[in-house]
């Protein structure tokens, strides 16, 4: 399930706001929202382009939702075995 997907919309959506960009690209989240996600000034958020719109996230909310997707994977394991087949490949070439 893909950050920002349908699937992870309904599942973890608690509000929605409308925002305004001002003249030099600034965004105002509201109190509300900052206050529920324990937003505070200063706080580094991570702006994620989709192809549907864009994602805004704390770097630990979109962390966490990055390890929850790859849990239980053998990316290394994979990897090497693409490297292999690679080579195998080109040594038959």
């Amino acid at each position: 399930m893909g950050f920002c997907s349908r699937e992870w919309y309904y599942q973890r959506v608690s509000g929605t706001a409308t925002l305004t960009m001002g003249d030099r690209g600034r965004l105002v989240i509201p109190k509300e929202i900052r206050d529920r996600l324990g937003i505070e000034a200063g706080d580094q958020l991570i702006v994620t382009e989709t192809e549907t719109g864009i994602c805004l996230a704390t770097r630990e909310r979109l962390l966490a939702h990055v390890r929850a997707d790859l849990a239980g994977l053998d990316l290394v394991t994979e990897l090497l075995a693409e490297r292999r087949a690679a080579a195998t490949a080109e040594d038959a070439t």
